[in-house]
Formats: structure tokens, C-alpha cells, sequence
């Protein structure tokens, strides 16, 4: 009876000591008690999703960030395989419990976060976030690549003028909770509706396509189907203009003006066949890369404020507003770039 006990206990007590370590999944970090020894800064960046060429390249600015720092920090990324702020929310939540010194946090849904952001920070663990400038009061900073309303407007200003400045278009984002999402969207239609009393859109609210091909394509399709005058589209998901170009090309319907957030890899074929006339982005890696600069200054103490240089291209010159740090990193796509195919993301 004794000995059955004893094997009992041995065999909980094992189970409680790996359990912080595998919280994460295959994405999380060593056990707070094992990497603590190596004294280095545990840093972890949660994306969106996993298996989106976006998140992949951000990867890659969280890899160089470590090599840069080799010896002085411990980090990676770690996303949900779908774009659910709940699981988000729970990955959060375990790392708080895995003594990292700072967290990175891409949101899907910024609002849903707020509880477990404010548990970690009162674990004295620094959270950035990125796209999710209606939480910068909440986190120790929230970085962005350029201010919101510029960069949506940028979408539309060519759009307009590119149907002649009359005529339907409409609008896909990838969730009505994405807070940059929505941001572009109700930046470009403020300019619509006092610029180009012409055009008007679709529908009162945007079509969402949750970052999905096919949730896109169905959605571009319904589109197209009920309104077979469309003029323009705004995507500010990368599958929603890549999508709609692809049904245009399908159909030999070159009279839509598509203008979406896009990437190289995905976009350039679109872009240089003519499907795509207006898309940009910005560097994922190097995002990645200045949210956990950013981090690792907090951290370390050093101020932070306009001019400060997060040592990646784009950042090298930030702007701080309290909580709200900005870079100049838009990077928009034009026929005939990366003529080698070699495309950075």
C-alpha cells in the first residue's frame, strides 16, 4: 500500500512539473524552472494564426531579433492554428505562468485580450502589442508601421480615382474585430463619403473573410454575383484582394479596380497581369523585429521616445504619443518589382 502511494506521488508530481512545459504546445517555451538557470530574457511573440505566409515571414524578424541578441535572450513565435482570440487569450494566459519577461502580442480581437494582458502586466511582465492601437493604454506599448487613417486612406484615394470617381465598390476585411481592419476601412470610407459623393458602397457594413482563401473566394463570388456593376474592391486582408483577382481572372472581368493589402509572393503575379491595381504592406519580419526591440528596451530600462531607433528599417526614427509608438514602414507594390521572383515574403 505504502509502496503504491509513493509511486502515486511521484507520478503527480511529474505530471505537475511538465505541465507548464508543454501549456504551449509544440510552439511554447522550456519550463519556467529549467530556462531560468540559463539567466537569459524569455521573450515570446504571439501572431494570429499559424500557417499564413504573413505570420511566417514575421518568424523570420523574431529569428534574426535572437540571433542579434544571441546569448542574451531566449525567443520565438507561437500563434493558434486559427485566427481565435479565445486560444489567443489561453496562450497568453500560460505563458504568465512560464516566467517570460516580456510578451509580443499580434491581436485578433485587441478587446478580448484586455483580461489577460492586465494579469500579466501584474506580473510585471512588459506586453507589447502590434495592430491593436485601441489597447495602447492597456499594454506597455502598442507599434504600428504608420498611423492608421493615412494608410487606409492610401488605399482608396487610387481606387476612386481609378473608377473615375463614381460607381459601387465594396469592402472585405478580414473580421469586423480586428482593430487595423476596421481602421482602414472606416478611414477610407470617411474619405469616400466626403471626397466622392459618386461612389458608394455595396453594403453598410464590410464582408469579412477571416484571413481565409476559401472563406474569400465564396465571399468575392457572392460579391461579384449580386453585383455584376461592381467598380472597385478594398481588401484589407491579403486573401481578400488576392481572391478577388483570381475570380476576375477566371471570368475576363477587368473592369474592377481592386485595391488591397497585399504580399510579394502572393500579389506580384496579380499586380503584374493587371488583376490587382493598388496593393501594400508593410515588412512583417521587420514589425516583429521592432515589437521585440521595443520590449527589450523596456525592459532594460532605456527611454524610450520620438527619435529612438529600434534598429530595424522603418523604425529607425519612432514616434511616441504616451503608449502609442509609430514607425514609417509602408511598402507598396508596384508592376515589375522583384523581376528575379525572389519575393522577401
Amino acid at each position: 500500500m505504502r509502496k503504491s502511494m509513493k509511486v502515486t506521488l511521484a507520478t503527480m508530481l511529474t505530471v505537475a512539473f511538465l505541465a507548464p512545459m508543454s501549456a504551449c504546445g509544440s510552439g511554447g517555451l522550456i519550463g519556467s524552472k529549467q530556462s531560468s538557470k540559463n539567466g537569459k530574457i524569455k521573450m515570446v511573440l504571439v501572431a494570429k494564426q499559424e500557417g499564413i505566409p504573413w505570420f511566417d515571414d514575421m518568424r523570420s524578424g523574431v529569428e534574426r531579433f535572437g540571433k542579434d541578441h544571441e546569448g542574451e535572450v531566449e525567443v520565438k513565435q507561437i500563434a493558434p492554428d486559427s485566427g481565435d482570440s479565445a486560444k489567443q487569450a489561453q496562450m497568453i494566459s500560460d505563458l504568465i505562468s512560464q516566467n517570460v519577461k516580456a510578451i509580443v502580442v499580434v491581436p485578433n480581437d485587441p478587446q478580448a485580450l484586455k483580461p489577460v494582458i492586465k494579469q500579466a502586466k501584474a506580473k510585471g511582465i512588459v506586453v507589447i502589442s502590434h495592430e491593436g492601437g485601441n489597447i495602447a493604454d492597456d499594454v506597455d506599448y502598442d507599434i504600428e508601421a504608420f498611423k492608421n487613417k493615412d494608410f487606409g486612406e492610401g488605399f482608396c484615394k487610387p481606387l476612386a480615382d481609378g473608377i473615375g470617381g463614381k460607381g459601387k465598390i465594396a469592402a472585405i476585411v478580414g473580421s469586423k474585430t480586428m482593430e487595423t481592419h476596421m481602421a482602414w476601412y472606416k478611414a477610407c470610407k470617411s474619405l469616400i463619403e466626403k471626397e466622392y459623393p459618386d461612389i458608394s458602397f455595396v453594403s453598410d457594413e464590410p464582408y469579412e473573410d477571416n484571413n481565409n482563401d476559401d472563406t474569400a473566394r465564396k465571399v468575392s463570388t457572392e460579391i461579384l454575383n449580386a453585383h455584376p456593376d461592381l467598380k472597385g474592391l478594398f481588401g484589407t486582408s491579403v486573401s481578400a484582394g488576392a481572391n478577388m483577382a483570381a475570380v476576375l481572372k477566371e471570368r475576363g472581368n477587368k473592369n474592377v479596380f481592386v485595391s488591397s493589402l497585399g504580399i510579394p509572393s502572393v500579389d506580384m503575379p496579380y499586380i503584374n497581369e493587371g488583376w490587382v491595381k493598388y496593393a501594400k504592406a508593410w515588412r512583417p519580419a521587420d514589425a516583429g523585429y521592432a515589437a521585440l526591440s521595443l520590449a527589450y528596451n523596456k525592459i532594460k530600462g532605456k527611454k524610450i521616445s520620438n527619435g529612438t531607433n529600434l534598429n530595424v528599417k522603418g523604425y529607425e526614427d519612432i514616434q511616441v504619443d504616451g503608449h502609442q509608438v509609430r514607425g514609417n514602414a509602408p511598402m507598396v507594390l508596384k508592376k515589375g518589382d522583384f523581376p528575379d521572383g525572389k519575393y522577401p515574403f
